[in-house]
């Protein structure tokens, strides 16, 4: 049942809390995200002359960070629960500025493959940890505003995060490195400094926070503890009942091609940009590259916002995941086929709206059918599995670009994948039968 008015302690403490705990983890996000991704700028850069790598080598160095994140993804939330988030999201933040510091200094393929996987470790459980502190602050009917504001971080990251590495790789000779090395160095020393803060900062419960207010500890305690109860009484439902559920691996497959565009975008974006000068004979400097990949993220961030508003007033649809897929789709190919850099920039911004207008209504859905342990084993496969499409964007869109020269195959791939989570999300909604373990509780609208 929705409420329509809130009390003035259920108001002030989820007031207090966008505010405070929000935006910082959302911090942590945004230098997360650009810690990863931080190879995409260094590559056209520099980096790939300096250490010789071809597009395959490349693309393979983008996407083996995500073996040691999958598999110990998992392993890290579990050590959450044990150690706090508060402990264990700030070591896993102090661990990847390290390993990423030691970027400045790689000399060679193989100590570049060694420190991607080593980083994918070291960034394991941060995401899912992230989420799932949030949720744990407030009740479930605050959770799809507080998770839209903190999904925000993703595209900015790309939008201040591509200038921001751009002005580093400009202090060419710094310390005597190159701009790519510079670029490493800077981006990693926020993580290893907000780490440190995020000790200090964060809180682990409502109960430990000196400022909430009594009435506003009381209320937060009784809503958590009453949703904690009711969970509890739906029993371990365990995960055999989602490895047989096909609507589970219906949503892994649908994150999938989401996922496999958004890094096939992110690690190859300033590449395509770094080429308008052959393709168009337009020549841009480091800076305003950095400022032409921001501009699709831009676009999207705004888009997102409100077309998560709309999910949000409406009820999040099948068309609210299944039009973006399909938009994203036709458009990402399309690009390669525009006559100027606006257009095609034009372009790839559908293709970045598309994906980051459905990632956060496509985390509803798993919990329209499912409840309790069974949903929680549900977004940890479907978030792990899903990440597999992380290796695999890097790898096959170098490998493809180095067999065709061209990155038109690979561009058709990303669409293809994208339209099959379309027509995925399609035949789900059709679905009107329940696998035998699964909870239901409503169909999908």
């Amino acid at each position: 049942m929705t409420r329509t008015t809130m009390t003035d302690e259920e108001q002030s403490a989820i007031r207090k809390i966008s505010w405070r705990l929000v935006p910082f983890v959302a911090l942590m996000f945004f230098i997360n995200f650009l810690d990863r991704t931080a190879i995409s700028f260094a590559g056209p850069n520099g980096m790939t002359q300096d250490l010789g790598l071809t597009a395959v080598q490349f693309g393979l160095a983008s996407g083996i960070f995500f073996i040691g994140y999958i598999l110990l993804e998992v392993p890290s939330n579990l050590a959450l629960h044990r150690f706090g988030a508060r402990k264990w999201l700030a070591r896993i933040m102090i661990s990847w500025g390290i390993v990423s510091l030691l970027f400045t200094w790689v000399s060679s393929i193989n100590g570049l493959y060694t420190l991607r996987l080593l980083l994918g470790i070291a960034e394991a459980g941060f995401f899912p940890g992230a989420i799932l502190y949030l949720s744990m602050w407030v009740p479930a009917r605050h959770r799809s505003k507080i998770l839209s504001l903190f999904y925000l971080a993703q595209p900015l990251t790309v939008v201040f995060g591509a200038p921001l590495a751009a002005s580093f790789i400009e202090q060419h000779g710094l310390f005597g490195l190159a701009g790519w090395r510079v670029m490493f160095l800077g981006v990693s020393i926020p993580a290893i400094l907000i780490g440190i803060v995020a000790l200090f900062w964060l809180v682990d419960t409502p109960r430990q926070a000196k400022w909430l207010t009594a009435d506003e500890k009381n209320w937060l305690t009784r809503e958590l503890d009453a949703e904690h109860k009711t969970k509890t009484q739906t029993g371990h439902q365990g995960v055999r009942s989602i490895l047989g559920n096909r609507r589970v691996w219906m949503l892994c497959l649908i994150y999938f091609g989401f996922i496999y565009g958004l890094y096939a975008l992110a690690f190859f974006l300033p590449t395509i940009i770094g080429g308008f000068q052959q393709q168009f004979g337009t020549t841009f400097n480091v800076m305003q590259k950095g400022l032409i990949t921001g501009v699709p993220y831009l676009i999207a961030a705004v888009v997102m916002f409100f077309w998560s508003r709309d999910a949000s007033r409406r009820g999040c649809k099948t068309w609210h995941i299944a039009i973006p897929a399909v938009t994203g789709g036709i458009s990402v190919p399309l690009a390669l086929f525009m006559d100027s850099p606006f257009t095609t920039i034009m372009v790839i911004a559908i293709t970045a709206s598309s994906i980051f207008a459905a990632l956060p209504n496509f985390w509803t859905l798993p919990t329209q059918f499912l409840t309790g342990a069974s949903a929680a084993a549900a977004i940890a496969l479907i978030n792990t599995l899903g990440n597999v499409a992380g290796f695999s964007a890097g790898y096959i869109t170098g490998a493809l670009h180095d067999a065709t020269s061209s990155y038109t195959v690979p561009m058709f791939v990303v669409g293809g994948f994208m339209l099959l989570s379309a027509v995925l999300m399609l035949l789900l909604n059709r679905s009107r039968q329940l696998e035998p373990t699964s909870l239901a509780q409503e169909q999908l609208p």
